[in-house]
């Protein structure tokens, strides 16, 4: 590539960027629905209950990511609050050479989840079996359910309590870079509610 094809592909990407979050910004039903689940977060955190999260894939870095800035630290340092991420590999090699990949995230829920904890889950494509049964054991045991996709699905809003949808485009980069913008506005909110020391 000459330097001005690889500058102009810079360009278009961070270009395509900004127009999926200038969408995003306007879109108020979604806007309503991050301002959702950061009060439904809030309120499970109140009540003493656990967070949990999972995704596939970019999805599974980025619940890894909003689970460990809840656990350690965001911007200043406060205490800790519970949240975990459905990542163990002994856990996940187990369950999907054993019983099928399709319940790697449910069959977590079914062990550690409680009535009145929260699952937050990502799917870019609306469409992953694995979140859907996730969603579905929570909704069982009496769990509160966020969830995120870059693509409408029927299926994913009728499990949860709280549905994200920040469409961008048709590949998953685009809304990967829309759902870590909005994990990181959920912790910054929860945070403002705990610790607003941090934020004087």
């Amino acid at each position: 590539m000459t330097e001005n094809s690889l500058k102009q592909h810079i360009t278009g990407s961070l270009t395509e960027g900004r127009t999926a979050l200038d969408n995003l910004l306007s879109n108020d039903a979604a806007l309503a629905s991050v301002e959702a689940a950061a009060r439904l977060l809030i309120d499970v955190y109140r009540k003493q209950g656990h967070v949990y999260a999972c995704g596939n894939g970019g999805s599974m870095c980025d619940a890894m990511h909003f689970a460990e800035e809840l656990t350690g630290r965001y911007r200043k340092d406060r205490p800790p609050l519970p949240a975990m991420a459905i990542s163990d590999v002994g856990h996940m090699t187990c369950v999907s050479n054993d019983l099928g990949y399709e319940q790697v995230f449910s069959r977590f829920v079914e062990a550690h989840g409680r009535h009145g904890d929260c699952l937050l889950a990502l799917s870019t494509s609306g469409t992953s079996k694995n979140i859907i049964r996730a969603a579905q054991a929570a909704k069982a045991r009496g769990m509160q359910v966020i969830l995120l996709s870059g693509r409408r699905s029927d299926a994913l809003e009728n499990l949860s309590d709280v549905y994200i949808c920040t469409p961008a485009g048709q590949f998953a980069d685009r809304v990967q870079e829309l759902h870590i913008k909005v994990l990181h506005i959920l912790i910054e909110l929860v945070e403002r509610e705990f610790f607003p020391e941090n934020y004087a």
